[in-house]
């Protein structure tokens, strides 16, 4: 007998065109009953959240990577701080780009996401999800409607909130942080994230704006707001710039190399930067 496959999930258009737009991020969604993979570099993230035997071998990656790019050892609370980049960038998006290309909000407990690292592959399991009354996916299983854009706004903030509030309790003691500046690291890698993939995707104006409201700086737990502003370059052209809340501590590393929108990064600098990216 032919198996039948499920039908397609309320969300899985918006990831195949995040794949499409970056190749580098996967997101596989588990069938009923399937088995999130194991092995061969995936880690349960769960396990992350726990703070226990699999952070300490998802950060000694990190601690290799480090000693491998730059010839140096980082602190621990500098690794423990690039490994939680490296998982909560992607991560966010399973969450924001649903909501940006087809207003739908998943929901993800830690239990229901694996993350292979080096592959840059995510394993969900797909359930409910909010939307507004005039989806066509209103009446589908495990849809919940909210009525404006407002409160669905509000359900991307808590949907993150669920899934970050543990994984931000696994890796806080590592990185020394806790409070607003673990929630303000979270609030950096929602607005970056988005913001990159929307300028792959040819829509980084209506990421900002989208981006301006989902975070204006006065919704906890989230610390500060998405924070774009524009500067002039010496042609007069326009350059988008955002003042992070949180700093990823590179500069321990590379101390003449921060990024454009890093909060010890002076305008001159940016403009710099900017500039040279927008050359090239």
């Amino acid at each position: 007998m032919t198996r039948t496959r499920p039908a397609p999930s309320a969300v899985a258009d918006a990831y195949a065109r995040l794949t499409e737009a970056f190749p580098d991020l996967s997101v596989t969604e588990l069938e009923p009953g399937e088995a999130a993979p194991q092995g061969g570099g995936w880690v349960a993230v769960a396990g992350l959240a726990a703070g226990g035997a699999d952070l300490d071998a998802f950060l000694a990656w990190d601690e290799a990577q480090v000693i491998e790019d730059y010839g140096q050892r980082a602190r621990p609370d500098v690794v423990a701080s690039f490994g939680l980049h490296r998982y909560a960038w992607p991560a966010c998006l399973l969450i924001t780009v649903p909501w940006f290309l087809q207003r739908r909000v998943p929901r993800f407990p830690v239990e229901h996401v694996t993350f292979q690292r080096t592959l840059g592959r995510l394993a969900v399991r797909t359930g409910e999800f909010t939307c507004l009354p005039d989806d066509p996916a209103a009446g589908l299983p495990g849809a919940r409607v909210v009525p404006d854009e407002e409160a669905l706004r509000a359900e991307v903030r808590s949907a993150l909130a669920e899934h970050l509030e543990p994984v931000l309790g696994g890796f806080g003691p590592r990185m020394r942080r806790r409070g607003r500046a673990l929630w303000g690291m979270a609030t950096d890698e929602i607005v970056e994230s988005l913001w990159y993939v929307a300028g792959l995707l040819g829509e980084e104006r209506r990421a900002m704006s989208e981006l301006k409201l989902l975070l204006p700086g006065s919704t906890r737990p989230y610390a500060g707001s998405a924070a774009f502003r524009e500067l002039t370059g010496e042609d007069g052209r326009s350059l988008s710039t955002r003042d992070r809340v949180s700093c990823c501590l590179f500069y321990t590393l590379r101390p003449e190399d921060t990024c454009a929108t890093c909060p010890r990064t002076c305008d001159a600098d940016r403009l710099t930067k900017l500039t040279a990216a927008a050359t090239s």
